[in-house]
C-alpha cells in the first residue's frame, strides 16, 4: 500500500477498497487485512485508532505503539478529527447541506452477540458540499435522463456506516453501495463505466500529533479506479483539496 505519512509513532496509508482494516468474523473469508499488510510492510506492529469500511478506500491512520493509539483515539471519540471525503451519489443534492439524523447501531448476530440490543440511536451529522453535478442522456429506472452529484463530505461524527446511510436518508445514494444504495444506478454505472466499487474514498484527516501537539494534515487523491470514472463524467478537474486541508505534518 502507498505509504502517505511514517514517523517514529504513526504511519498512514492509503487504504483500496475491497481491504478490511483488521480480519473479523463477519467476513471470515477474506485473506487478508490493512493490519497485518502494514505490520509486515514497515516491519513493526501496528495499531488501528480508526476503522473505514471495506469498500471505502483512502486515508487510513495507524499508531505504533499503544500509548500514541489510546491518545488518539481519544481524539476520534472527543470528534477533535476531523475527516473529509469524495462520493458520487444519485440525483441533484443541494449546494450544502448537514444531515443531522440518529443512527441506531447495526450489530452482527455472531461478532456482537453480547452487545446491548436495546442502545438507543446515536446521534449523528454529517455536512456536505455539491462539488459537480452531471446529466447523462441514459434512461435509468423511469427517468429518460440519469442524473449525479460529486459530493465532499465532511462527517462530524463517527457512526457505523455513516456517510452511507445518511446518503440514502436523504434519497442520494452513494454509487456502487450495495447495501444502502439503489440497484438500478448500481448496475448502470457498472455497464457503462466498467465500475467495481463503491464510489466513497477519504481524502484527507486531520488531528494534533499526538507527541508534537502539531496539526497533522494527509491526504491521499481518489483511487485509480475512482479517478477514471472522475474523467469520464468530466469531473477531473472538481478534486483538489480543500484549502483547509494539505499534506504533511
Amino acid at each position: 500500500m502507498d505509504i502517505l505519512y511514517l514517523d517514529q509513532t504513526l504511519v498512514a496509508v492509503h487504504k483500496p477498497a475491497g481491504l478490511l482494516v483488521h480480519h473479523s468474523r463477519i467476513d471470515r473469508h477474506a485473506r487478508h487485512a490493512a493490519v497485518q499488510l502494514v505490520r509486515d510492510q514497515i516491519g513493526q506492529r501496528v495499531y488501528p485508532v480508526h476503522r473505514l469500511d471495506k469498500p471505502t478506500s483512502g486515508v487510513l491512520l495507524f499508531a505504533l505503539d499503544p500509548g500514541t493509539a489510546r491518545a488518539l483515539v481519544e481524539q476520534f471519540s472527543a470528534g477533535h478529527v476531523r475527516k473529509q471525503y469524495l462520493a458520487i451519489v444519485r440525483g441533484y443534492t443541494q449546494e450544502t447541506g448537514s444531515i443531522d439524523t440518529a443512527l441506531t447501531e447495526r450489530l452482527d448476530p455472531i461478532a456482537d452477540a453480547q452487545a446491548d440490543r436495546d442502545k438507543a440511536p446515536q446521534t449523528a451529522s454529517t455536512q456536505y458540499r455539491c462539488l459537480a453535478r452531471v446529466e447523462l442522456p441514459h434512461p435509468v429506472g423511469r427517468y429518460r435522463t440519469a442524473r449525479y452529484s460529486l459530493l465532499e463530505l465532511r462527517p462530524r461524527t463517527g457512526r457505523q456506516h455513516q456517510l452511507r446511510r445518511h446518503l440514502k436518508h436523504i434519497f442520494h445514494p452513494i454509487i456502487g453501495d450495495t447495501t444502502h444504495g439503489d440497484g438500478r444506478h448500481n448496475r448502470f454505472f457498472r455497464e457503462h463505466f466498467d465500475n467495481q466499487r463503491l464510489l466513497l474514498a477519504a481524502t484527507a484527516l486531520q488531528c494534533l500529533h499526538p507527541t508534537s501537539g502539531e496539526p497533522l494534515r494527509i491526504t491521499a487523491p481518489p483511487a485509480a479506479e475512482f479517478q477514471r470514472i472522475l474523467a469520464a463524467l468530466g469531473w477531473s478537474d472538481r478534486i483538489a483539496p480543500h484549502p483547509e486541508v494539505g499534506h504533511g505534518p
